[in-house]
Order: structure tokens, then sequence, then C-alpha cells
């Protein structure tokens, strides 16, 4: 008598079942109109993407037929290579990755310290002070202060990418010193005073207990200072003497004229220059997670 084996579910399936049962003992359940209205919000991002994408394949007369949602074939990347000739890109890329990277890791460095020598002595009435002066600096917008910034620049041959980024470090001090100062008040001293007990110093202390712990505030603070210095046209075009020192959303501005622009060409180039945020939020997205799962299990 011939016996029959069991037929197994597969891996996958008994996977599925198995998160499913634990939702339920946890008492989560999928959100499907949340999902919903996320996938619409969605559309507000990828419409645009693609309107972009379509109008940097076509050419001077294919966008003056259709529609600008029409996609264009053949394709045409010869707009990709006009855009790449006309800026001096590699320069001017350079030259935005300097301010970016400055900027990220000046404010990552400058802000964490301040806000955690101001939390962690704020029984001292100077501290207290700080705080709420840097808070105050928060309404004080850059137009208002812009003709003072050139002067001082000038004056201290700073009016060049590195005064840029300097400057990217300082407006964004209050912010920063905000969002980080409710994250540190979340850590235990007592994780500070049992490293002092092993004999760590005050700095040893910051960089190698508070510090790891900083890593989705650091994230994200970097993911904002980096979008806020490699999107910003303001500051460059006032600051930046040297046209040759300019960055890529400065030397964009040529695609436009008075009486006509080219879009072709400028959303090519639009599109160069954004590939490098894509790539930033990708790697910096991890230590968000890690800190929102590290939140969800506590």
């Amino acid at each position: 008598m011939a016996t029959q084996t069991p037929v197994l579910p597969a891996a996958p399936a008994i996977a599925v079942r198995r998160r499913r049962q634990s939702d339920r003992a946890s008492g989560r359940r999928f959100n499907w109109w949340l999902t919903g209205i996320l996938a619409v919000c969605s559309l507000t991002i990828l419409i645009p993407l693609y309107f972009a994408v379509a109008m940097s394949l076509k050419t001077a007369a294919q966008t003056g037929t259709g529609t600008g949602f029409d996609f264009p074939w053949p394709l045409h990347f010869s707009n990709f290579t006009a855009a790449w000739d006309e800026t001096d890109t590699p320069i001017h890329f350079a030259m935005s990755v300097l301010v970016a990277a400055i900027a990220v890791f000046g404010e990552i460095a400058v802000s964490s310290i301040a806000a955690w020598a101001i939390v962690r002595n704020w029984s001292h009435w100077q501290f207290r002070f700080s705080f709420y002066y840097l808070l105050g600096a928060m309404f004080i917008p850059f137009p208002v202060i812009a003709l003072a910034q050139v002067k001082l620049t000038s004056t201290l041959s700073l009016d060049n990418p590195f005064g840029v980024a300097i400057l990217h470090i300082l407006f964004a001090l209050s912010f920063n010193v905000l969002i980080y100062s409710a994250f540190i008040r979340s850590i235990p001293e007592e994780l500070e005073e049992s490293a002092r007990l092993d004999g760590c110093t005050t700095w040893q202390a910051f960089r190698q207990v508070v510090l790891p712990l900083l890593g989705p505030m650091n994230a994200t603070v970097g993911i904002f200072a980096f979008l806020a210095s490699w999107n910003d046209f303001q500051m460059p075009y006032l600051i930046t003497a040297n046209p040759r020192w300019q960055t890529l959303p400065v030397i964009q501005n040529l695609f436009q004229t008075q009486f006509s622009a080219n879009y072709n060409i400028a959303f090519a180039s639009y599109l160069m220059a954004m590939i490098p945020t894509i790539i930033g939020y990708i790697i910096a997205q991890r230590w968000i997670i890690a800190g929102i799962m590290r939140g969800s299990i506590k």
C-alpha cells in the first residue's frame, strides 16, 4: 500500500503566516486606508519625476507637439551630453560636493556637541540662555542679513565655497540644536556617568557613548543638510565671487534667459543633479529605520 507524502507549504507562505500571527498577537493590523493615502500622495512625486524624464529625452520639435506627458520615441540622450558640456559639470559638480560635504559633517559635529552641552548643563542659566538665543535666530530670514553676510565674507576672504559651507552650518545651527536637544534628553545620563567611572573623559564619553546613540538623528540632520546645501541657489549666488567656483544650481540658471528657456537640456541637467540626492537618502535611511525600530522595540 503506497503512502502519500504530505505536501508542506512553501517557506514564504509559512513566513507570511507567522508574521500575520505575530502581528495579530501584538495587536497590530495592516492599515489599508493609510497605505492607500500614502500611495496617492506618492503620485505628487512620481508624476513630476516622470515629466522631467520625458522632457529630458525629447527634442525641441517633440516638445512643441502634444503634451508634456507624451513619452518620446525614439529616445534622445543628446540633451544630457549638451547639459554636461554647457555647464562644465565636473568642476561645478565638485564645488557642490565640497559645499555639501562640509555642511553635512560640520552641522552634525557642531550641532550635536552644542546640543549635548546645553542639555547636560541645563541647570546653568548661561546654557539655557544660549538655547533660547539660538531659537530666536530661527526667526531671522537670510535675505534680511544677506548684505551683511556678503560684506563679512568678502572681508574675511570667505567669498568662496568654503564660506558658503560655513554659513550653511551657522544658519542651520538653531534648528539642529532644537531637534538634537529633544533626542539627547531621551538618553539616560547614567550611561555617561558609568563611562566616566570606567575612566573615560568627557570627550570620550560623548564620542564613545552618546554619538553612536545619535545615529538616527545624525542621519536626519545629514539629509536636511545635504538637501539644503545641494539645492541652494541664493547663498552661493550672493557669496561666491568667482563664477568658476559656483555650484550646480547657480550654473543651471544659464538655461533660462529673459525671453526663452531650453527646457529639454535644463531637465536633463536637473536629473543629473538629482542622482546624488537619491543616493544620499538611500544611504542615510538605514540609520533612520534603525532608530524607528529601536524605538518600537522599547
